[in-house]
């Protein structure tokens, strides 16, 4: 698909990039993220523990300086520390060198501008793209002097404001694991999450132990297999760069990432109390289950759906001063945290939430069922499809076979809704895939559905 993708730029080390791709978006990024004033534009770089990502960063610090840029480095460090950082020391942009989840083979850069808003390509990486591809230099390497260590003082800046948001002595009684992925979660596990049970807590950029993709059913069996052997109340399990948490239940059972949008919300309200009078709006992508959306509409919240992705949720939970939100991919949203994604937020929200129904006598998945239970969900459901608008184009022709479509929505792909149930169906952003999720009343109408779709998406339908 490219290095150049919708909310940032991502793909496998030599193979969709190299080291003077990333040295001339170096250069690139501070003619199109711009200044605030007059000085020399201040940038801010971090990195992941991949094995490319110094020399990744050299070559991308190089480009900046060689643009003008004023550079302070970050270090390791996670991609939400690089959001927080940039928002609240007014940097005019920043760049967090990770490829997230993606296998090791892979990195990338997610860039931000003033105040942590996300740069993708609809609002600058398309002209970095074409910035890049008229510049004929080449990357030469100086001698790297490159630290592989965290910012001192900003690693202790980020613990504290974290540490702020968490409540220790509700958590005290509760009894988890935090696997860390060997990723970036790692930095800040210990002292966020005492007493916990850790798993792969060691940075490590080849991720020896499992994959640094939570959403994937393997990279979650060893937390899993823990919580059920140590008879604990739940586990969470961060992604590489640790913007993004999951967790697994008392039982090991995954809880979909959308699900916990309502209680990250009750948490948040609690946390940061609305005025008075006021509707809270929170914001979610078009996989959302209909459980958690009618469930944020009963706690007096209004529900807003969003594109998926980082570069569209930011921009409008600012722009409609929503209290927070999530993903179905593990992404939840903090108007507190600048309206950016933090997954060690989310989770601390999260585990605090666990803590109370404990003392209320509800293992997590008890306090779970009143969203969980109401509608039968399929998860996202992925095919590599060649001819993506011909498949979708059968999903609509099929879909008149369910029953009275009542709704529809087109901001990111296609959104039917139905009395009985909904379907989404829409091409990856990051990914070659097309992605299918349905959700109905009964299990017996889910699997019906759910077949139907699949054979007119891999054109097996006579």
């Amino acid at each position: 698909m490219g290095f150049f993708k919708a909310y940032d730029m991502r793909g496998t080390f030599g193979a969709d990039f190299d080291l003077t791709t990333v040295y001339k978006v170096g250069k690139a990024l501070p003619n199109v993220v711009k200044r605030s004033s007059a000085t020399s534009p201040r940038w801010l770089v971090g990195r992941d523990c991949r094995v490319t990502s110094t020399d990744v960063h050299d070559a991308l610090v190089q480009g900046l300086k060689e643009a003008g840029a004023e550079v302070t480095d970050l270090g390791l460090c996670t991609t939400s520390m690089v959001y927080f950082f940039t928002a609240e020391d007014d940097f005019d942009g920043s760049v967090m060198i990770t490829a997230s989840h993606n296998p090791p083979s892979d990195n990338g850069l997610k860039v931000s501008m003033k105040t942590a808003l996300p740069v993708g390509y609809a609002n600058g990486l398309n002209e970095v793209e074409k910035l890049v591809a008229s510049d004929d230099s080449t990357y030469t390497p100086s001698p790297s002097t490159t630290p592989f260590a965290p910012s001192a003082e900003h690693l202790a800046r980020y613990r504290s404001w974290q540490t702020k948001q968490s409540n220790l002595q509700t958590n005290q009684h509760l009894r988890y694991a935090v696997d860390c992925s060997n990723g970036m979660s790692s930095l800040l596990a210990h002292d966020l999450f005492p007493g916990a049970v850790f798993l792969n807590d060691t940075l490590d950029g080849t991720f020896p132990n499992h994959s640094p993709n939570p959403l994937t059913a393997s990279a979650r069996e060893q937390l899993a297999k823990v919580v059920r052997e140590q008879h604990l109340d739940c586990g969470v399990i961060f992604d590489g760069d640790a913007d993004r948490a999951m967790f697994v239940d008392e039982k090991g059972d995954f809880v979909q990432p959308d699900y916990l949008i309502p209680i990250v919300a009750r948490a948040t309200l609690v946390a940061t109390p609305p005025p008075a009078g006021h509707i809270p709006r929170i914001i979610h992508d078009v996989r959302t289950s209909r459980g958690a959306i009618e469930a944020i509409r009963e706690m007096g919240c209004e529900p807003v759906m969003v594109p998926v992705g980082h570069a569209f949720a930011k921009p409008i939970l600012r722009e409609i001063q929503a209290v927070c939100g999530g993903e179905l991919a593990g992404h939840y949203y903090f108007s507190e945290f600048f309206g950016c994604d933090s997954g060690i937020l989310a989770a601390l929200r999260v585990l605090n939430e666990v803590a109370k129904a404990k003392q209320k006598g509800l293992s997590f998945s008890q306090m779970m069922t009143p969203i969980t239970s109401r509608y039968a969900n399929s998860g996202e459901l992925n095919f590599k499809v060649d001819d993506k608008e011909g498949a979708i184009s059968r999903v609509l022709s099929v879909s008149g076979e369910f029953s009275q479509e009542i709704s529809r929505s087109t901001m990111d792909g296609i959104r039917l809704e139905y009395d009985e149930g909904w379907i989404n169906v829409r091409k990856s952003n990051t990914e070659p895939y097309l992605r299918l999720l349905v959700e109905c009343d009964t299990a017996e109408r889910l699997a019906d559905w759910t077949d139907l779709l699949t054979q007119a998406i891999e054109n097996k339908i006579v």
